[in-house]
């Protein structure tokens, strides 16, 4: 980056640092995959931390879990709409579905029973389904976002069972190790910062307790460098490596629930947070246990992306210091479209391009390069979507208003497209053309 943009965001951090009195803290700026820039402030073991410099990342690990989840999803093995009871048996809250669970919408408790779970030596999971026996749903499944740490805890276990052995090897095999996230564990390993908290009233500090969280680990056990928490950070941008497609990493970033219902700027996903913030949609994770902050967040539309770790219990708005590092980029060092080329397209769909109408409203059909077609108002607002093809003349919604519904290509006996069925509505070459199949009919007297 151009050394005016690299101070930009050098003295934003320095200043988060020194306002907040946070004891050490280190960030970074991702680009097209790659770390653009990053910095460090405060102390540990008497040095500025660096990219090497584990600190734990709290909630993060959540995301993390939701993709060896999808993982399971994707190979089949379990469907978003499954109620828990089939991959555990016996909780007392087993209608409640994965994906409720993954989207915080299941209903249940914030927190496990008993003590303080992230101050606090963990047990294995028949203590804590134990500890879950009665009141464990506080809310209605699926009637409204109740984040639960427990949901987390439960989505392990699903894990756990379904590849016979544990959550973290699960994620270290499938997830970290393919994306090469090595310096990521489940406890310290060399250089690292230790968790404080910071009095609110001096300039002193008090050492937090990291201890193992048991079957609550899924949902804030993992420690992490920023050079492994970058290729998260891409990661979530929809550069899955080898594991998961590109598509299911947008299907985690689709908006499933709102978190401040009243301006909605903050929701949730599959196992992922999501920000709107002056026209941008983010995504990612914050983080936060006793002793330590973290947030990942990316914008996928510019592949810019921001990440912040830090060693201190509060005080850091690591959220909005993650969204400033990303908007001040893009104001001094904006990111450049895309440059066209001519792209190779399956031309035997030539002849389903072009205008379409539906009633009068004039439709745009378009080819991707990517084998999918784009159906869009002429002009103005309206619904658009874009498609996959799934069989002969069938094609299913990506976006929008037709996730998921079917479009059909009607043809007349010598094979030429008059006509598209989209989910029972009718688009013609021309204004309810009389000879496809329009619903209602065509007036006899036709346009006067």
């Amino acid at each position: 980056m151009l050394p005016s943009t690299e101070l930009t965001l050098l003295r934003r951090l320095a200043h988060e640092q020194t306002k907040c009195r946070v004891p050490s803290i280190v960030a970074a700026v991702v680009r097209d995959g790659e770390i653009a820039w990053s910095g460090g402030r405060g102390r540990v073991a008497g040095e500025t931390p660096g990219a090497d410099t584990q600190y734990r990342l709290g909630s993060i690990t959540k995301s993390i879990v939701a993709a060896g989840v999808l993982r399971l999803r994707d190979e089949g093995l379990l469907d978003l709409n499954d109620p828990l009871e089939k991959h555990v048996q016996g909780t007392s809250f087993g209608s409640s579905t994965i994906g409720q669970l993954l989207s915080h919408t299941a209903g249940l408790t914030a927190e496990s029973p008993g003590l303080w779970w992230e101050r606090t030596p963990g047990a294995d999971w028949a203590a804590l389904d134990g500890s879950l026996a009665t009141g464990a749903l506080k809310n209605r499944p699926g009637s409204r976002f109740h984040y639960s740490n427990v949901g987390f805890g439960v989505l392990g276990e699903v894990l756990a069972r379904h590849r016979g052995t544990s959550w973290l090897d699960v994620v270290r095999t499938e997830v970290l190790g393919p994306l090469g996230m090595s310096r990521t564990s489940p406890a310290p390993e060399g250089e690292h910062a230790d968790g404080f908290a910071v009095h609110p009233f001096a300039d002193l500090l008090l050492p937090e307790p990291s201890p193992d969280a048991g079957a609550m680990a899924p949902a804030g056990q993992l420690w992490s460098t920023i050079t492994d928490l970058a290729r998260w950070t891409t990661f979530v941008g929809g550069d899955g490596g080898d594991v998961l497609s590109s598509e299911t990493i947008a299907e985690m970033r689709d908006m499933i629930t709102v978190d401040d219902a009243d301006t909605w700027t903050v929701g949730y996903g599959l196992g992922l947070q999501l920000v709107r913030h002056q026209g941008r949609r983010l995504a990612g994770h914050t983080g936060s246990m006793p002793g330590f902050l973290a947030c990942s967040l990316i914008d996928p539309a510019t592949g810019t992306g921001a990440l912040t770790l830090a060693n201190s219990t509060s005080g850091v708005g690591i959220l909005q210091l993650c969204i400033d590092l990303i908007t001040l980029t893009e104001e001094h060092e904006p990111s450049l479209p895309t440059e066209w080329q001519p792209s190779t397209v399956d031309t035997t769909h030539l002849d389903l391009t072009g205008i379409w109408h539906w009633g009068p409203t004039p439709y745009h059909l378009r080819l991707l390069p990517d084998g999918l077609f784009s159906l869009a108002p002429a002009e103005g607002p309206g619904r658009a979507s874009r498609f996959k093809p799934t069989g002969e003349d069938t094609w299913t919604g990506l976006d929008a208003y037709y996730h998921g519904e079917t479009l059909t290509v009607g043809r007349t006996p010598d094979g030429k497209p008059n006509h598209l069925d989209l989910a029972t509505f009718i688009f013609t070459r021309t204004p309810y053309d009389p000879q496809a199949p329009i619903p209602g009919g065509v007036h006899p007297t036709g346009w006067h």
